[in-house]
C-alpha cells in the first residue's frame, strides 16, 4: 500500500502542473477559437455574405482551431504528437469507412454551399422532392412542400440528380393550351386571347406574349398562350388567366370541346332480318 501511495505521489509531483497547464491550454484555446470564429462571422456579415456561408465558414474555422488546441494540450502532457496524429488519422479512416454515406452528404453540402444552385426561400425540385428551401446544412437540406410538409433531403441525393430552381431567374413564361372547336373562328379566338393577355397589368410587354395555333387535334384546334411574368406573379397570373379564358371564350360564343367519337352503325336492318 505504501508503494502505491508513493507511486501516486510521485506521479502527481511530476505531472500535476503539466495536467493543469494542459487543461488551461484547452479551456483558453477553445475560448479563443470561439471568439475568432465570431469575429470572422461578423466580418462576413458586414460584407453581406450569404448567412449559410457565414455559418459554414465560421464553424469550419472553429473546429479546425479546436483540433489544433487539442493537439497542443496533448503535446504539453508529453505525448508524442506524431503518434497521436497517426492514431487520430487511423481512427478517422475507420470512422470514414463506417460513415461513408454521411461523408458523401457532407461533401455534397460543401458543394451546395459554395456553388449556390439555390438559396433559402427558393422553390426547387431537388432529390425528387419539390418545395421551398427552409435551410441548407452540411448534411441535408430542409424543404417545405406546398401543402406545408417538412421534408429533409440528404445533400448527396440532391447533387447526384438534376436540380430545378423556379426562382433562379426574375421572369418566367406561362404555358397554357386552349382548345376550340373546328367550327369556331380562329382569328376571333386569337383576338379574345390577346385581349385577355393585354388587359392584365402583371403580364410583361417584353418579351412579347405568344398566341398561336399549335396543333390540329382529333376533336379540337389547339392554341398556345405564352405570356411572360415576374417570377413572383407566376401562379397568381396562371390561375387567374386560366379562369378568365374559360369564362370569356364561352361569353364570346367560342366552345372548348372535349374528346368525343362519332359511331356509325351500318346494316342493322339486314342483321335483324
Amino acid at each position: 500500500m505504501q508503494t502505491y501511495i508513493e507511486m501516486v505521489t510521485d506521479w502527481i509531483s511530476r505531472y500535476s502542473l503539466k495536467v493543469v497547464a494542459a487543461i488551461l491550454i484547452l479551456v483558453i484555446g477553445i475560448w479563443i477559437s470561439r471568439r475568432i470564429s465570431k469575429v470572422f462571422a461578423n466580418l462576413l456579415e458586414k460584407k453581406s455574405v450569404d448567412p449559410t456561408l457565414v455559418s459554414f465558414f465560421s464553424k469550419m474555422i472553429y473546429y479546425a482551431m479546436v483540433i489544433l488546441v487539442l493537439i497542443a494540450a496533448v503535446g504539453h502532457l508529453g505525448v508524442n504528437t506524431t503518434s497521436f496524429l497517426t492514431m487520430l488519422g487511423a481512427a478517422g479512416l475507420a470512422v470514414g469507412l463506417a460513415l461513408k454515406d454521411s461523408l458523401s452528404n457532407f461533401a455534397s453540402g460543401i458543394i451546395l454551399i459554395l456553388l449556390r444552385p439555390f438559396r433559402i426561400g427558393d422553390y426547387v425540385t431537388a432529390g425528387g422532392v419539390s418545395g421551398s428551401v427552409e435551410s441548407i446544412t452540411i448534411f441535408n437540406t430542409v424543404l417545405n412542400t406546398p401543402d406545408n410538409k417538412k421534408v429533409v433531403v440528404p445533400n448527396g441525393s440532391i447533387t447526384n440528380n438534376a436540380i430545378t430552381n423556379a426562382n433562379a431567374n426574375s421572369t418566367r413564361r406561362i404555358d397554357l393550351a386552349v382548345g376550340i372547336s373546328y367550327k369556331d373562328d380562329i382569328r376571333k379566338a386569337k383576338d379574345v386571347l390577346s385581349g385577355l393577355v393585354a388587359e392584365d397589368s402583371r403580364i410583361l410587354k417584353d418579351p412579347a406574349p405568344k398566341i398561336a395555333v399549335s396543333e390540329l387535334g382529333e376533336s379540337s384546334i389547339n392554341l398556345v398562350v405564352r405570356p411572360w411574368v415576374n417570377t413572383s406573379d407566376y401562379w397568381d397570373v396562371f390561375f387567374d388567366l386560366t379562369e378568365k379564358i374559360k369564362i370569356t371564350l364561352e361569353d364570346e360564343g367560342l366552345s372548348i370541346p372535349y374528346p368525343q367519337q362519332d359511331i356509325h352503325v351500318f346494316g342493322i336492318s339486314e342483321s335483324l332480318s
